[in-house]
C-alpha cells in the first residue's frame, strides 16, 4: 500500500495482508440503489432537513435538504433538492441513467444499502489490493504513464480544471457502468468516474501507522485542513479529476469526506467476506 511519489498521506509504502474477499465489479448504480429504496422506504441523507444544533449560527430558513454539486467555471456550491434521483438540482434527472452509479450518497446511505444486500464497505487496505490486484505496484491502473487527455483509460475531466471541460471522453459527469477498460484484476472504475466511500476513518498518518494484518484503519478523524470534522476516507478518483488538478485516478490516492455528506462525484461500491475471511 501507499506511495513515495504521491501526497504526503500516501507515505510510506508499507505491505499489508489481506484475507480473502468479494468485491462488487463496479459501483452500484442507480438501479441497484433504487431497489433498494422501494424494498425498504429509505430516505437518503441528502433528503432529510439539516438539523439545526449541526450547523450553529446558520438561519434556520436556510436549513433544506440538499447535496453538493460542482459548477463548470464556479466551483461546488449547496443545491437545494439534489439528492440521488436528482443529483444536480431539482431540474435533473437520472431517468436515462440507470446504469450510472449512485451518487449523492453520504457514508451512512452507503453503509444502510450494503447492509441491506449482505455485504459492506470495503476497508481502506482491501479497496487499495482490489485496484493493484495484478497490477502489482505500478503508478496507474493502466501502467506508469499518466491518463491521456485524448484517449482517456477513465472517466475524468479534460482540459482546464475547473474552467473548462472539453469532455473528450463523451462524458460531462458520470459514465454508465464498464464504459471503460476494467483494471488488469477484472474490476471497472476503479480509477475515475465517481469516488468510492471505504469504512476506514480519514487520518493523514494512516499509512504509518497501518496494523500490518487485515487493517481496519484508525479509531478517530483528524483532517488538518479541517479540524473538528470527523472524515471516512473516499478512494479511486472521479469525472473531476484532471491532469492539472486532483489525479486520485491513481490507486495509492487518498482523500476524504464527512459521513453526512453527500456529493455528485461520489458513489460507492461493496464487498463480502469469504468464509474464513475477515
Amino acid at each position: 500500500m501507499g506511495s513515495e511519489t504521491g501526497l504526503s498521506d500516501e507515505i510510506p509504502v508499507h505491505e499489508v495482508t489481506i484475507s480473502s474477499f468479494l468485491i462488487d465489479q463496479h459501483e452500484v448504480t442507480n438501479a441497484q440503489f433504487a431497489e433498494f429504496v422501494k424494498a425498504t422506504g429509505y430516505i437518503t441523507t441528502a433528503e432529510r432537513k439539516p438539523d439545526p444544533k449541526d450547523f450553529p449560527g446558520v438561519p434556520v430558513a436556510n436549513l433544506v435538504p440538499g447535496a453538493g454539486v460542482f459548477v463548470e467555471g464556479k466551483g461546488w456550491t449547496y443545491k437545494p433538492g439534489a439528492y440521488w434521483r436528482r443529483p444536480e438540482g431539482e431540474a435533473s434527472s437520472i431517468g436515462s441513467k440507470m446504469d450510472h452509479p449512485v451518487v449523492q450518497v453520504s457514508w451512512d446511505d452507503a453503509t444502510a444499502y450494503a447492509k441491506w444486500a449482505g455485504k459492506r464497505l470495503p476497508s481502506e487496505a482491501e479497496w487499495e489490493f482490489a485496484a493493484r490486484y495484478k497490477n502489482g505496484d505500478k503508478e496507474f491502473l493502466w501502467g506508469d504513464n499518466d491518463i491521456s487527455e485524448t484517449k482517456p483509460q477513465a472517466n475524468i475531466w479534460q482540459g482546464e480544471f475547473p474552467t473548462k471541460n472539453l469532455n473528450s471522453d463523451g462524458y460531462r459527469t458520470t459514465a454508465p457502468s464498464k464504459s471503460f477498460p476494467p483494471s488488469p484484476g477484472g474490476l471497472y472504475d476503479m480509477a475515475g468516474n465517481v469516488w468510492e466511500w471505504t469504512d476506514d476513518w480519514y487520518r493523514p498518518d494512516s499509512h504509518a501507522h497501518c496494523e500490518p494484518s487485515n487493517p481496519k484503519g484508525p479509531k478517530d478523524s483528524v483532517d488538518p485542513d479541517e479540524p473538528g470534522v470527523m472524515k471516512k476516507v473516499i478512494r479511486g478518483g472521479s469525472f473531476l479529476c484532471s491532469l492539472n488538478g486532483c489525479r486520485g485516478y491513481r490507486p495509492s490516492a487518498r482523500m476524504k469526506s464527512s459521513p453526512d455528506t453527500g456529493l455528485m462525484h461520489l458513489g460507492f461500491r461493496c464487498v463480502k467476506s469469504l468464509p474464513g475471511g475477515n
